[in-house]
């Protein structure tokens, strides 16, 4: 059942990129013989360049009982789970995408990329 859904989507999203073929079938040249019909990944990569995403790189992590939160105040240290010197993690909507290590830009904290997580392994994590 669900490999006859499968192959419907696969059969669908052929019929999709047909009509996308046909649609740069015209010549797409401009007067000085030029293209000026930009490639099909540059139309679809267009669609999504605007849409915001969150960022965040997480330093480790705490669990605490809500008495000890109460506590903290101006001075107090929370332990992480992270050893000096691991890899920071960088999340793009919560989700894994790179490993990194902190460094100073102009007075002020950044991260440089070390490890960027592979397409296959972003996908197990979300098994």
């Amino acid at each position: 059942m669900e490999d006859e859904s499968a192959k419907e989507d696969f059969e669908a999203l052929e019929d999709i990129e047909d009509i996308d073929a046909g649609e740069d079938a015209d010549d797409g040249l401009d007067e000085a013989g030029e293209s000026a019909v930009p490639s099909g990944e540059t139309k679809s990569l267009d669609l999504i360049l605007d849409i915001p995403l969150t960022v965040s790189v997480e330093l480790g992590r705490s669990k605490m009982l809500i008495n000890d939160l109460l506590q903290l105040g101006q001075g107090s240290v929370i332990e992480l789970t992270k050893l000096v010197g691991e890899p920071l993690e960088v999340l793009v909507n919560q989700k894994l995408v790179a490993r990194g290590e902190v460094v100073v830009v102009n007075e002020k904290f950044g991260v440089r990329l070390t490890d960027i997580v592979s397409p296959m392994e972003r996908v197990q994590s979300l098994a």
